[in-house]
């Protein structure tokens, strides 16, 4: 089996999963899944975040799933928790599908290692 085919599969899987357990049945897009990730890296529950919190938590999410790609490093948490991450290597320029395929292997990863799939 490709990488690529692997890839699909354990996404799809995963969007199986989460729709269950998050979405009331109905899949959820990269971007409820990034933000649900933030949710999660920040320990704090799925409380009503603002409008520039939600915007922080889905960066929060990315610098965590690339992480293990050696774009960002865990930094230090603030005074309020939060948790910062250093930039290590720009990302290189990708065009939009190549950005989605990194993602996905990135939000696998993540799930992966929480022992969700």
């Amino acid at each position: 089996m490709s990488r690529d085919q692997k890839l699909k599969e354990d996404y799809e899987q995963l969007l199986e999963i989460l729709a269950i357990k998050f979405g009331e049945g109905e899949q959820l897009n990269l971007d409820a899944i990034i933000y649900l990730i933030g949710v999660q890296e920040l320990g704090k529950g799925n409380i009503e975040y603002k409008k520039d919190d939600k915007v922080n938590l889905m960066h929060i999410a990315i610098c965590r799933l690339l992480e293990p790609f050696g774009y960002y490093e865990f930094d230090f948490f603030d005074e309020d928790s939060w948790p910062h991450y250093k930039t290590l290597e720009e990302l290189p320029a990708l065009k939009s599908g190549e950005q989605t395929v990194l993602i996905k292997e990135a939000i696998v990863l993540y799930f992966k290692e929480k022992e969700v799939i």
